[in-house]
């Protein structure tokens, strides 16, 4: 099998992890693995294993003849068979099948509005786009539900994310004080509602003003940073609440933090809780998404979406119980070892693109 991951950016994000996640695994497991970035480089570049072929296309415009040329000399120079497009990247992956009608399109769709699936906007593009598909992969459940309703390829399998991080002590350096440090790892974006965690933090602070929230997820310079940013003031947080950006090197901020957690309206599987649990870091989460899968009782405190006492709860008993933060967090760890590193992922998924099943 020789086979490419294709993605829009390398921007730390879920779906571009996991890309680059996929590239790495497979060059040992197949002939020939590679990544194609159609229209950004960025800090997940680092993070690609010396024996994993790469190409930059530097994409313009949505149909940027240049780059598609360039792209498909680089497939047929390596005798490229399949494109495992992530997310959006599909409809490039599309103009390259038009130009090779060999290429086997793998789609693995990302979206982290799964519980939101029905209203989503590209959905005629999408269906079009399936007739051209050799296999879809979803990260959870609901959306492989969606597409054997609502697409015409129907090999559709789901195949959990796993984790894989980068495990040295190199990064960011957090704020605040050691042993007192509560995590949200993800970008900031509405769908990840920090602005409930402004509304925990603040009760938290009343309680444990010595316990402080770090904010680490790339900041798009846009209204919603901007609101985020003017609640921190407002709520007079600026020395409880950080925000610090992106990271190439997740593993580094988890490792300083004792809680994570993630606010979020809707998810697919975020990647960030499956390296909280690969770190043992205990979690409070709502209950979005593919999420309940994972988290139970014993391995961490899921709540409801837009609960801002039970969270404020949530966090209030892993602050107070040291023990307790240790036990579901081990559990946690435990967990994540057994379902969600690429030895528990990788033979599924050999199988099924070889076989459709």
């Amino acid at each position: 099998m020789r086979i490419v991951q294709l993605i829009d950016s390398l921007e730390p994000g879920g779906a571009e992890k996991m890309a680059v996640t996929y590239a790495n695994v497979l060059a040992s497991e197949v002939s020939f693995s590679a990544l194609i970035t159609t229209r950004k480089e960025g800090a997940l570049k680092k993070e690609l294993d010396s024996d994993v072929s790469y190409l930059f296309a530097n994409r313009k415009s949505v149909f940027d003849a240049r780059s598609i040329w360039q792209v498909r000399k680089y497939l047929k120079k390596n005798r490229v068979s399949i494109i495992q497009a992530h997310s959006s990247s599909f409809f490039f992956a599309l103009l390259l099948k038009i130009t090779k009608p060999s290429l086997k399109i793998v789609w693995h769709d990302h979206y982290g509005f799964s519980d939101f699936v029905s209203e989503r906007k590209n959905k005629k593009a999408i269906q079009l786009a399936s007739l051209f598909f050799f296999r879809i992969i979803t990260v959870n459940d609901k959306l492989k539900v969606w597409a054997e309703k609502n697409l015409y390829c129907k090999a559709i399998k789901y195949l959990p994310n796993f984790v894989s991080v980068t495990n040295n002590d190199d990064g960011i350096r957090l704020k605040g004080a050691e042993g007192k440090r509560i995590l949200c790892l993800a970008n900031l974006r509405e769908q990840k509602n920090h602005l409930l965690l402004l509304k925990v933090a603040k009760k938290i602070k009343e309680i444990y003003p010595d316990w402080t929230f770090h904010l680490v997820g790339k900041d798009f310079g846009d209204t919603y940073s901007a609101t985020l940013r003017e609640r921190i003031s407002v709520l007079e947080l600026e020395n409880t609440v950080f925000l610090y950006g992106s990271t190439d090197n997740s593993g580094y901020v988890i490792k300083q933090s004792q809680i994570g957690v993630l606010t979020s309206v809707s998810e697919g599987l975020p990647v960030s809780l499956l390296e909280y649990g690969y770190f043992s870091l205990p979690v409070v989460t709502t209950a979005v998404g593919e999420i309940p899968s994972i988290i139970k009782e014993t391995n961490g405190i899921l709540v409801p979406e837009g609960n801002t006492e039970l969270f404020s709860e949530g966090l209030l008993k892993l602050i107070a119980d040291s023990d307790y933060r240790q036990k579901i967090g081990s559990a946690f760890k435990n967990d994540i070892e057994q379902h969600y590193t690429k030895e528990s992922v990788l033979k599924d998924y050999l199988n099924f693109i070889n076989n459709g099943n």
